[in-house]
């Protein structure tokens, strides 16, 4: 007995899946760390490679490469913190790794994090009086 199928039975199920948010990056953790920026582990003391924006990270041991990860940028957004209320919904932004977590002149807030956000990158998805967050990130 042959039996037929109508392309149109799934149309309901594919209307749905569109409001599912799949994850394509990775998942890990963030701190902030306050200026001095200069000198980086990338760079040296060269200004210019700061992003105008000022977003930008230093890469923690997962990502670092062996220095291969020096200019790499990433979307990042947080996805969950200790305190409710901290995070800024619907918030990506565009970071340029530029120095090495291990070798920042400043302490950073948490140490151990897969990045530690310059303060205006960390205060962009995330309210800046959290320590550390969770965040998802993917290289472009």
């Amino acid at each position: 007995m042959s039996r037929t199928h109508n392309p149109c039975q799934w149309l309901p199920v594919l209307f749905l899946l569109q409001f599912f948010h799949t994850l394509n990056g990775d998942v890990g953790t963030a701190a902030q760390y306050p200026p001095p920026y200069l000198p980086t582990a990338c760079f040296g003391g060269d200004s210019s490679q700061f992003p105008s924006s000022n977003l930008f990270a230093a890469a923690g041991e997962g990502i670092w490469d062996n220095g291969a990860s020096c200019g790499r940028q990433y979307l990042v957004r947080c996805i969950s913190a200790e305190q409710t209320g901290t995070r800024v919904p619907d918030k990506m932004i565009h970071v340029r790794i530029v120095d090495y977590a291990g070798a920042i002149e400043t302490l950073p807030s948490v140490s151990g994090t897969t990045m530690v956000l310059s303060q205006t990158a960390f205060g962009s998805v995330a309210n800046s009086t959290a320590k550390f967050i969770n965040i998802e990130f993917q290289q472009v």
